[in-house]
């Protein structure tokens, strides 16, 4: 088993940024990719960021953060970033931290993310 905890969420005005983390402990052997998805109100959960886990570091943006968030790794500390910027009131969601074994998903408990002034 694997567990996620992300940490970082919280209220931030229009123009601001934050820093979402997640880590991952347990049985992560054979995790190929971690990344973040989020969830709006009402609306399906949706892929932001994936980030490659072994050799190199492949990442991939969903088009409406393309230039403003970015994803990163520290293999040391099993634990996967997200630095959010220029935030947008439509950012607004919870997001959760997800790992990837083949295609075995692990996801975390969610941290909210919401932008208004």
């Amino acid at each position: 088993q694997v567990q996620l905890v992300e940490s970082g969420g919280g209220l931030v005005q229009p123009g601001g940024s934050l820093r979402l983390s997640c880590a991952a402990s347990g049985n992560i052997f054979g995790i190929n990719t971690m990344g973040w998805y989020r969830q709006a109100p009402g609306k399906q959960r949706v892929l932001v960021a994936t980030i490659t886990i072994r050799s190199g570091s492949s990442s991939n943006y969903a088009d409406s953060v393309k230039g403003r968030f970015t994803i990163s790794r520290d293999n040391a500390k099993n634990t996967v970033y997200l630095q959010m910027n220029s935030l947008k009131s439509e950012d607004t969601a919870v997001y959760y931290c997800n790992a990837m074994r083949g295609p075995l998903p692990y996801w975390g408990q969610g941290t909210q993310v919401t932008v208004s002034s």
